[in-house]
């Protein structure tokens, strides 16, 4: 899988729309009104890989909303993301798994029940510490409101993979249906472990 075709590098994404034509809060309001107001996750795929893999949720160009973006990430075996940097905030909220992040070169690590936040500006990695299952976060950021205020910039440092990881090779993002509990947490007196199977 090449680096054009992760939707990360697609220089046609829409990440405010536009706010243009006739000035009419009341037809804007009925739009609104008649969009659903749940998204089916069953119905969304994953898209990138093959060691990060994204499940967009909420976008502007979706025209549910203007603000926010809120996705999924699936980590892949050991899968890394790219290294990137942008001035908008996000919380990832760690769903199952265990991992690190390389915030400014400072190692943060984390596990499900988590909330990882990256903070304006900050020059960041996502890492599946386990080589052998995946980790999962769900992602809110207000990259589009950021953008929406003219506050523009995102710098990708190394790009996402393009190979698996040698324990990732096959790996495929969990859909809901096939999801699999978190290895449990055992209690190991100062620290808390992940019982192995």
């Amino acid at each position: 899988m090449g680096i054009e075709e992760h939707y990360h590098s697609k220089k046609d994404r829409v990440f405010v729309r536009a706010i243009a034509g006739e000035y009419n809060l009341k037809q804007e309001l009925a739009r609104l009104r008649s969009l659903p107001r749940v998204r089916r996750g069953a119905e969304i795929r994953f898209v990138d890989g093959p060691q990060a893999y994204s499940k967009h949720y909420l976008e502007p160009k979706d025209g549910l909303g203007q603000t926010l973006h809120i996705h999924l990430e699936e980590y892949g075996p050991g899968g890394v993301s790219q290294k990137h940097g942008h001035v908008n905030e996000a919380a990832f909220y760690i769903l199952d798994g265990r991992g690190y992040e390389i915030h400014d070169g400072i190692r943060y690590d984390w596990e499900a029940g988590d909330v990882v936040i990256v903070h304006n500006n900050c020059v960041h990695q996502h890492h599946n510490a386990d080589p052998h299952r995946p980790a999962r976060a769900l992602v809110i950021k207000t990259k589009p409101m950021y953008m929406f205020m003219n506050m523009l910039f995102q710098k990708t440092v190394i790009p996402r993979p393009t190979e698996p990881t040698p324990e990732g090779v096959g790996f495929q993002p969990r859909e809901e249906e096939t999801l699999e509990p978190a290895a449990p947490l055992v209690e190991t007196g100062a620290h808390t472990a992940h019982k192995e199977d």
